[in-house]
């Protein structure tokens, strides 16, 4: 008789879009960057320049002091309801295109304590600049994507909205998309599973089928 016990799927989740209702960067460039530049350089999004790039270019037009930054955000950003309950649940891991400046305050808040790998800023008067996390340039994608962040998981269920999500996403035993995420998994023939806040996902992972202990596959 086996001694495996059946156990559930680790959770990776996005924050910007995902765990916020709005995408905090979005916010952050049209209340102090150059909109403009913002909406030109997402048109080049996949085709001349990558995500980092873009993310990078955005931010350089940002000139005001981080506490002033953080204090809209953190008067501003909403998160969805259930999130507090999904990292108590799940303890999930958040995987993020964004940065800790701007979304530790957040979960300070918030009074959560949760799991984020994200990059850094260095504000500065001249122009914010990006410290990308070293990451090695996915077999899949091409670019340095969230897959290697979910490595050593195991078996994972994802949750995301955005461009940032494709790739990880493929990655996962099972998938909740909104918005864009949720379009381009219907364009890739890729089941998913859609939600509205984070209630949805934890009511949705209590009825989710379990992993044997030992199956270590991971993302």
């Amino acid at each position: 008789m086996s001694n495996q016990h059946e156990l559930p799927l680790a959770l990776a989740l996005d924050w910007d879009g995902t765990v916020t209702e709005i995408d905090t960067l979005h916010m952050l460039n049209e209340r102090f960057g150059d909109p403009e530049l913002f909406g030109a350089l997402e048109d080049d999004l996949g085709r001349r320049l990558t995500l980092d790039e873009v993310i990078a270019r955005e931010l350089a037009t940002v000139t005001a002091p981080l506490a002033e930054v953080v204090e809209y955000l953190r008067a501003e950003v909403r998160v969805r309801p259930g999130f507090r309950e999904l990292v108590e649940e799940h303890d999930p891991l958040i995987v993020s295109a964004g940065f800790h400046e701007l979304i530790d305050p957040i979960l300070e808040r918030e009074g959560v304590a949760a799991r984020v790998v994200a990059n850094r800023l260095v504000p500065a008067p001249g122009g914010w600049q990006t410290v990308f996390r070293e990451r090695e340039l996915c077999d899949v994608c091409g670019e340095p994507c969230k897959r290697s962040d979910v490595t050593g998981l195991g078996p994972f269920a994802y949750v995301g909205d955005g461009i940032s999500d494709r790739c990880v996403s493929l990655a996962a035993e099972r998938r909740f998309a909104r918005r864009g995420l949720a379009v381009w998994l219907d364009e890739q023939g890729v089941p998913y599973e859609p939600f509205g806040d984070l209630h949805d996902v934890s009511s949705a992972l209590a009825r989710a089928p379990r992993r044997r202990a030992g199956d270590g596959r991971g993302g």
